[in-house]
């Protein structure tokens, strides 16, 4: 019997304009559905609009035409202070530079959503902290600053951070555009594992064709349209 995909994601006729100086039309009839447990790509050249579609599905971005579901919730009828509940618990976020603080540790800096959050104690995001650096295999790094870690290192944390509120969807903006193709290597299959782990969802933005060729799908992007699916 094949199970039937659960959908989390669901993408209706979303527009977004810029209006400064003049009106320019950014995203055009964006349609698309993510389902639970895909490791999905989306690729296209530079300026067609996939880092400003990531913004927007991440809630950070509220300033569009369109619906937007995430796992059941409609986000465009949602107040500021609801999407920013949502964000913190549903979504996790790689980008291309880490972000990471560097007057922290590497610990500190994990476990920053989860304080932010406020679901568990201190002692037990500390835990989780510690859980989710093991999974990545830093956990000797739990007391450096992030000044004191490699590049490699460092996307691994921001890895571990995004997980640590266990989201439902990470999304990712270039996350291995920084690093050298035996880290990208890595980062992949870490992400591949975390599917596997938590049946998170992964949604990548990136312009590595090797990269994207193994995710499940790639979504292709050309002047604010989606081209392929």
């Amino acid at each position: 019997m094949i199970m039937a995909k659960e959908e989390l994601l669901k993408v209706r006729e979303l527009n977004k304009f810029f209006h400064d100086p003049t009106t320019i039309q950014v995203l055009r009839d964006i349609n698309f559905d993510l389902y639970k447990g895909e490791y999905v790509s989306i690729m296209g050249k530079s300026g067609c609009g996939k880092s400003t579609l990531l913004y927007i599905l991440s809630t950070m971005d509220t300033d569009y035409e369109g619906h937007i579901k995430l796992n059941g919730i409609n986000l465009s009828q949602q107040s500021h202070n609801e999407l920013a509940r949502i964000r913190n618990e549903y979504i996790g976020f790689v980008f291309q530079f880490h972000y990471l603080l560097p007057e922290f540790s590497i610990l500190e800096n994990v476990m920053m959503p989860a304080l932010k959050l406020g679901k568990y104690p201190r002692d037990q995001i500390e835990h989780k902290a510690i859980e989710k650096l093991k999974l990545l295999d830093i956990q000797e790094l739990a007391r450096k600053k992030a000044t004191q870690v490699s590049g490699g290192q460092k996307q691994r944390v921001a890895i571990a951070r995004a997980l640590i509120n266990e989201p439902l969807i990470i999304m990712g903006d270039e996350p291995t555009g920084n690093l050298d193709s035996k880290n990208a290597d890595t980062v992949f299959h870490l992400f591949k594992e975390m599917i596997e782990e938590f049946n998170t969802t992964l949604l990548i933005v990136t312009h590595d064709e090797d990269f994207a060729k193994r995710t499940d799908r790639i979504i292709t992007m050309s002047d604010g349209r989606i081209i392929n699916l």
